[in-house]
């Protein structure tokens, strides 16, 4: 059993994270405009996710997989919420936070669930714990591959 005071030292440990990724991604899009770089290329890359589907053969089960191959994503929302480092905006600050607490404090979080894409990753469920595993530092996260 955790003690409270270990909740809360995560919880400050995450809003520091949180601010230190938001801040990040405030950067390079300054960095962007200033250097007048394309802005298409900080954004998370949306594929169709039936397109996709269609490509592949089936659900491959879990595996461990580099986060640093998941490039895009299937949900067109989500992509607002991330660039494509998935340094997160403000915005989902909250549930960011639960996935950090619970990441940091729990037994782990499920696995993400994915799509192959050539070499890479689209991710169809997992964006939160996916941008926590980097703000982390992780070079591997558990994944539903299909």
């Amino acid at each position: 059993m955790l003690s409270a005071h270990h909740v809360a030292w995560s919880l400050m440990e995450g809003e520091r994270a949180f601010g230190q990724a938001t801040r990040s991604r405030r950067r390079a899009s300054l960095t962007r405009r200033l250097f007048r770089r394309c802005a298409e290329c900080a954004q998370l890359i949306v594929h169709d996710q039936r397109a996709l589907t269609r490509r592949t053969a089936g659900a491959t089960g879990v595996q461990e997989i580099p986060v640093a191959a998941i490039t895009g994503t299937v949900e067109p929302g989500r992509a607002r919420e991330f660039d494509s480092e998935f340094r997160p905006s403000p915005r989902t600050r909250k549930r960011w936070l639960r996935v950090w607490t619970a990441e940091q404090t729990g037994p782990g979080l499920p696995p993400i669930s994915v799509i192959r894409v050539g070499d890479a990753y689209a991710i169809r469920d997992g964006h939160h714990r996916v941008s926590v595993a980097r703000a982390c530092g992780a070079l591997t996260i558990d994944a539903i591959v299909a």
